[in-house]
């Protein structure tokens, strides 16, 4: 926790020596592709709060050879830009969501987790966004084997503006 605190505060400082350019679209809705150790897909929607920072919030779902997961999340993003049509961005956020594990039904259920977020996009001209971001996840609250677990989450995104 004491790491995407500090990643935090280095990218807030680090954000006021870059020159602010394109603004960031009002709305975007996509799709969020990835994971650390099997598949996941979630429906990402992106929405503006300011002129540089968003709110992004995902529904997905999550599967291995152990488990299977449905999640919820969102983060607070701030959005730099970096050369032409490249921003970078970080966040924080959480999430909840429930797992079914294959092999122990007595621990199937909620649980709740903290993230963080750093990632790099491409706005194109037209209404399109690419990204892929590293989404560092700790289970807080719930069963076990996510309550202690501490997830490299890497996707890639690809998003619809409007």
């Amino acid at each position: 926790m004491k790491f995407l605190k500090t990643l935090t505060l280095i990218a807030f400082f680090a954000s006021f020596s870059f020159g602010f350019g394109q603004e960031i679209s009002e709305h975007a809705i996509g799709l969020r592709m990835g994971d650390s150790d099997g598949f996941g897909a979630e429906i990402s929607y992106q929405k503006s709060i300011s002129r540089y920072n968003r709110l992004e919030v995902d529904l997905g779902w999550r599967d291995n050879k152990n488990y299977n997961a449905f999640k919820l999340a969102g983060i607070y993003q701030w959005v730099l830009p970096l050369d032409g049509n490249f921003n970078w961005y970080y966040g924080v956020g959480g999430g909840l969501g429930n797992v079914d594990i294959d092999f122990d039904d007595d621990n199937d259920g909620l649980f709740i987790f903290g993230a963080g977020d750093i990632g790099i996009e491409y706005n194109f001209d037209i209404p399109l966004l690419i990204s892929l971001d590293f989404r560092p996840e700790i289970g807080l609250i719930g069963y076990d084997g996510f309550s202690d677990n501490f997830d490299f989450d890497i996707a890639l995104g690809i998003r619809y503006q409007f």
